[in-house]
């Protein structure tokens, strides 16, 4: 407010007491009366005549002070300070002949206008800025305070580039939604199913094929840090160590120990398994199954024995236990009828693989005997014992006929009628050997031997795994008697393959120790198994001929299997077992309608499950790629990015990835485009328009450290249509009208 002139070192009050002399002596010098003045005339330009009492007198305005006439000085209403004048959270404002108040910022006035004078009752009160929306932007909480207010970020938001609390007006602090990024990762684990990275967001993990936890605690949460909770998933690879033992079997070859690895055993000598064969497999949790099978001690049951032709015995096995050639101990014992001519007592072995053996025996004539049939160690066998007495010399003629018993395997033995002391024979024979699986096989002796032995021996040089005919003639006699007997040598005890290997990865090269120039018939007997695939089983019987000292053969094998071979001679009995692994091939193509989409929203990515054929599946991922990369992607590229690597706009990205555990095995997946989700550790992130894309499906096959893909192209994808209004994303039939309304609220409300 101005203020009049002063008479300089004069304070007011003095200047008005001088003022009023002058004017009284101006009087008294002879000045017009006071009926001949207008007094109001004289009045200050701030002051106002008014009559009282009967006299006119000027009286200053309000908000001036001084005499009316001369002087009306303006009265500076703040000057005993804002708080007495205003009230609280105020400033005061003095004027020409008056004052104004105005509130502080952050009040307002209770007559809500700018200005006002407190003699009506007005005053300054607080002012709520937080019932204005958004003035603390995206993700900020406003908290209102005396005179101000403060903003904070609320629960799943963190600040960026500002203090906290902040003022929007004086701070460039803003809230960021907190993003936790890629979760980490558990090493020989994988994350299931998809996620998202805001605050509170979960990711659950598993072990990978092969690997095992001992612990089930295997969440992990982004938290309001902005960083995911350690994994405390420890994933560890299975092994399974060392087969475990079975009684009375043993364990064919050395087979490893990861997961699906089938262990195969074979009983000990005198042990059979009767209920198929015995095996384990190493499991997904590191142990060995337990096999449902044993091998159980082997009883042989002989019984209702007999004697023809005077000295020959013919018995019967059990027929529900000879699966093999036995070996039989024969006990012979013989009191003669003169107790001058003492005791015969021998021993004999003889094998058979039939169900009804028989031997002839050289036993004296007139003897009670006692023979005595077991089968020997380590078979068991319940025995018989037959008695029975052998005819004397009188019954004897010396007529040349002669029958042939067979002793193990390969000796004969002629057995004369009657036999004269000191009477010479010579025996012709005639050997001819066949094997029933070769053709071109044939094995041919012709010899003669001169002997004065009642009962001679003779053992053939004998090829293992033929059958023979053996045709013996008496020689030096008018009539030339003849015997003939047929039999079958066993399969070598021997093993006369060596040194087999594997090469391009399906064929199998061994050594054989048999005779040169000599065919050999080798069987195969193949079992293949896929871990992944508890169902599959491949089982082929094939066989080859070769006279091939070093032979070849190539096997028709499924790929990602593991596979049992067993080789064996049929000229011998001992087979050799070997293990190999097929490697993967590319998995079979998607299975995907091909789209070409321009300017508007694609359709849903539709994903089958396709079958394991040639490997285990591992996953299934959707690759974006600029349009003009498509003549140029190789479907086995490794390193994929993802959408947040460096590059990815111009060499393009995974947007998702799926393992095929997570598929459904008879349903379909559905998976929109740009959905901004995760999807294993890949975001899905929307298609910019303007921009074309090409959107390949790719599915990846690993197994033993060998990797195969195969891809097809589901969508061409030209200018993309931008993201789907609200309505569209919550599907349901708005309105028009009740769209507008809508996407105007949500606009809004982020301001």
């Amino acid at each position: 407010m101005g203020r009049g002139p002063r008479v300089a070192g004069l304070p007011p009050r003095r200047l008005l007491s001088l003022l009023l002399l002058l004017g009284l002596a101006w009087g008294a010098a002879g000045s017009p009366g006071t009926d001949d003045l207008d007094i109001c005339k004289t009045c200050h330009k701030y002051a106002t005549c008014q009559q009282r009492d009967g006299k006119k007198i000027c009286i200053c305005n309000y908000g001036f002070v001084g005499n009316g006439r001369m002087q009306c000085v303006d009265k500076d209403e703040c000057q005993f300070g804002a708080t007495v004048v205003c009230g609280n959270h105020t400033s005061c404002h003095n004027t020409l002949g008056g004052f104004y108040c105005v509130c502080l910022g952050g009040y307002r006035a209770t007559n809500n206008n700018t200005t006002f004078i407190p003699n009506d009752g007005t005053f300054c009160t607080d002012v709520d800025e937080c019932e204005v929306p958004g003035l603390c932007r995206h993700g900020g909480r406003c908290v209102n305070t005396p005179g101000s207010f403060a903003c904070h970020c609320v629960d799943g938001y963190l600040p960026e580039n500002g203090p906290s609390p902040f003022h929007p007006a004086r701070d460039a602090t803003s809230c960021t939604e907190i993003d936790c990024g890629t979760p980490p990762e558990v090493p020989g684990g994988y994350i299931v199913g998809n996620y998202t990275s805001r605050l509170g967001s979960q990711v659950h993990y598993a072990c990978k094929e092969g690997f095992f936890s001992a612990t089930n605690d295997a969440v992990s949460s982004c938290t309001a840090l902005g960083t995911w909770e350690p994994p405390k998933l420890h994933c560890q690879e299975v092994d399974c160590g060392s087969p475990p033992e079975v009684p009375h079997a043993i364990l064919v070859g050395h087979p490893s120990s990861r997961p699906g690895t089938v262990a195969h055993y074979v009983c000990l000598e005198g042990f059979e398994s009767r209920g198929g064969k015995i095996s384990s497999v190493c499991t997904e949790q590191g142990v060995w199954s337990e096999s449902t099978e044993t091998c159980t001690e082997m009883m042989t049951e002989i019984k209702e024995a007999s004697v023809f032709n005077d000295t020959c015995v013919r018995w019967q096995v059990n027929p529900g236990r000879v699966s093999s050639e036995i070996v039989y101990v024969i006990h012979i014992e013989g009191q003669r009828l003169d107790p001058m001519e003492g005791i015969h007592q021998e021993t004999v072995n003889v094998t058979s693989d039939s169900r009804t053996p028989e031997v002839c025996l050289n036993l004296y004539q007139g003897t009670n005997y006692t023979v005595s049939i077991s089968a020997a160690p380590p078979r068991r066998s319940v025995s018989v014992s037959i008695d029975f007495q052998t005819a004397g010399d009188d019954l004897l003629q010396d007529d040349g006929v002669f029958n042939i018993s067979i002793l193990n395997k390969t000796c004969l033995r002629l057995n004369r009628s009657s036999i004269k002391v000191g009477s010479e024979r010579t025996y012709q024979f005639r050997v001819l050997g066949r094997r029933w699986y070769l053709d071109n096989f044939y094995h041919t002796l012709t010899f003669n031997i001169t002997t004065k032995d009642p009962a001679p021996v003779t053992c053939l040089d004998l090829h293992p795994t033929t059958e023979y005919t053996v045709n013996v003639t008496l020689l030096g006699s008018p009539e030339q008697p003849s015997a003939q007997v047929t039999l079958r040598t066993a399969p070598a005890e021997k093993q006369i393959i060596s040194n087999i290997s594997v090469f391009n990865e399906t064929c199998l090269r061994w050594r054989s120790e048999k005779m040169a120039d000599t065919e050999e018939m080798y069987l195969f007997r193949i079992l293949g198994q896929r871990w992944y695939q508890k169902e599959f089983a491949q089982e082929m019987i094939m066989n080859t001929t070769s006279s091939s000292q070093a032979p070849e053969l190539c096997l028709d094998l499924r790929p990602g299997t593991n596979y049992s071979v067993s080789l064996q001679a049929l000229s011998s009995q001992l087979p050799v077992l070997i293990s190999l692994a097929t490697q993967i091939t590319e998995p079979p193509l998607p299975e995907v309608d091909f789209f070409t989409v321009h300017g508007r929203l694609l359709p849903r990515l539709r994903l089958k499950k396709v079958k394991e054929t040639n490997g285990p599946i591992s996953s299934y991922q959707v690759l974006v790629l600029p349009l003009a990369l498509q003549s140029m992607f190789s479907c086995d590229s490794e390193g994929a990015a993802s959408f947040f690597s460096d590059g990815s706009a111009a060499n393009g990205y995974v947007a998702a990835e799926l393992l095929a555990r997570d598929v459904p095995d008879d349903a379909v997946l559905e998976v929109s485009i740009g959905d901004r989700l995760y999807y294993g550790e890949y975001y899905n992130a929307p298609l910019k328009t303007g921009t074309d894309y090409c959107i390949i499906l790719r599915i990846t096959s690993e197994w033993n450290r060998v990797r195969r893909c195969s891809c097809a192209v589901w969508a061409q994808v030209k200018d993309p249509a931008p993201l789907p209004t609200l309505p569209q994303m919550l599907g349901v039939g708005l309105g028009s009208v009740a769209a507008v309304m809508l996407l105007t609220f949500l606009s809004s409300s982020a301001v």
